[in-house]
């Protein structure tokens, strides 16, 4: 018996076989974006698993190389996505909320844009090149993708050689014919991280303050004698306990310290029995300086922050777009000054390089004579989200690649010793 197929199911049949290779390539994309971002929400839930994080970024890596064109730039973009979904959140508090979702997009294609470099070519060794080039491209001065950053808790290293020792390791074996085809696999021995650096505790008690002061409260006038009445509180109660220094988190004084006489008097006198640490803003010449205070001894010491969040506090464009952005999405108060070179506090004899939130995931402080960091954040602008387990990722990514400990106090969440 014969039976003529409708031009309706025909028709059914052709859409099917065309969508067939873009389900393919949804399915490759999304799976390497996955891949690519487990060891952060691992991390995140509270779990970090050496081997699985390995595994899962070996994979990753290889897809990124092996996969169709158009799978790349799926991945891409399911990676700003993943990543980055919560940069948006902060511009509710610039009264310009309704950018929250373009930006997330925009940051979507951003990545799109960035791996999407792998897909002009299908040439296995030169999209691993390529990879390895992206490694040391930071889009709009933006770091917080390392690559490298896949291997923080893993049995890879985070050295640029190691990342190398991946990818090649990942390409040869499209070249090399049966039976020893993934011999060069054996390449991944040279990736491991055989040699950890060693990271000493500093030879003093140090006090890390955790606070929880929601972003929308934080800078109204009602909330700074409360504030100022808790930081007190908890300087007295840690020079009781016996400790030497104690650290607040980034502007937990949500004013211009210099303007404060009676409050800088007090901390002042407070600094004779404890060393504090503790966050605010300066203001000189007409220009401002998110900064750390140190009080030690009835003396202070200023550090003004070395690297702007991009977007945030500096706009990365040319000048004839700088001030259009600041004043018509940041209420133009993206415009803070830098200091010149990293600041060190000598606290009891014991060197510290100072940062401030987003420059402690910056190569800059961690340059030169590096032990011991002091840092300090306010993760409250990105609440709820993954922002500041991405933080501590990067932070500790930083801490083992030059030997460092890192003293870390955030509003919010992040507060902890880093290593």
């Amino acid at each position: 018996m014969y039976y003529k197929l409708s031009d309706y199911t025909i028709n059914k049949i052709k859409i099917f076989k065309l969508n067939k290779p873009f389900l393919f390539d949804l399915a490759c994309g999304t799976l390497t974006a996955l891949l690519f971002s487990a060891f952060i929400y691992l991390e995140h839930w509270g779990f970090t698993l050496k081997l699985l994080n390995t595994i899962f970024a070996i994979l990753s890596l290889g897809l990124f190389i092996y996969i169709p064109k158009r799978a790349v730039l799926i991945a891409g973009f399911l990676i700003g996505l993943l990543w980055f979904y919560w940069i948006g959140y902060s511009f509710k508090y610039q009264g310009v909320g309704y950018m929250a979702p373009i930006v997330t997009l925009g940051f979507a294609i951003i990545y799109m844009l960035f791996f999407g470099i792998l897909a002009l070519s299908d040439k296995v060794y030169i999209r691993a090149f390529l990879l390895f080039g992206l490694s040391f491209f930071e889009p709009f001065d933006w770091n917080w993708l390392q690559i490298e950053l896949l291997f923080v808790d893993s049995y890879i290293g985070v050295f640029k050689y190691q990342l190398f020792c991946v990818l090649l390791a990942l390409a040869i074996p499209s070249y090399i014919k049966k039976p020893y085809t993934y011999a060069p696999l054996g390449l991944l021995l040279l990736a491991l991280n055989f040699n950890p650096s060693i990271q000493k505790e500093a030879p003093l008690k140090i006090k890390l303050i955790h606070t929880d002061i929601k972003q929308e409260k934080k800078w109204l006038r009602e909330s700074i004698s409360p504030t100022i009445k808790m930081v007190y509180r908890e300087i007295i109660k840690a020079t009781k306990d016996g400790y030497d220094i104690v650290i607040f988190p980034e502007s937990v004084f949500p004013l211009y310290m210099n303007r404060t006489p009676l409050l800088s008097y007090n901390l002042l006198e407070l600094s004779k029995n404890i060393t504090i640490i503790a966050g605010s803003l300066l203001k000189e010449d007409k220009k401002n300086y998110n900064v750390t205070y140190m009080f030690d001894d009835g003396k202070f010491e200023v550090a003004k922050k070395l690297v702007l969040v991009p977007f945030g506090e500096y706009i990365p464009l040319p000048k004839f777009a700088q001030k259009i952005i600041n004043d018509t999405f940041f209420a133009g108060q993206s415009d803070f000054l830098t200091a010149t070179k990293p600041t060190d506090f000598l606290i009891k004899g014991v060197k510290f390089r100072n940062a401030i939130c987003y420059e402690a995931t910056c190569q800059e402080i961690y340059d030169g004579d590096v032990n011991f960091v002091i840092a300090s954040s306010n993760n409250a602008w990105f609440a709820p989200s993954i922002e500041p387990t991405i933080q501590k990722l990067l932070m500790r990514y930083y801490a083992r690649k030059n030997g460092v400990t890192i003293y870390h106090s955030a509003n919010w969440s992040g507060t902890g010793v880093i290593k």
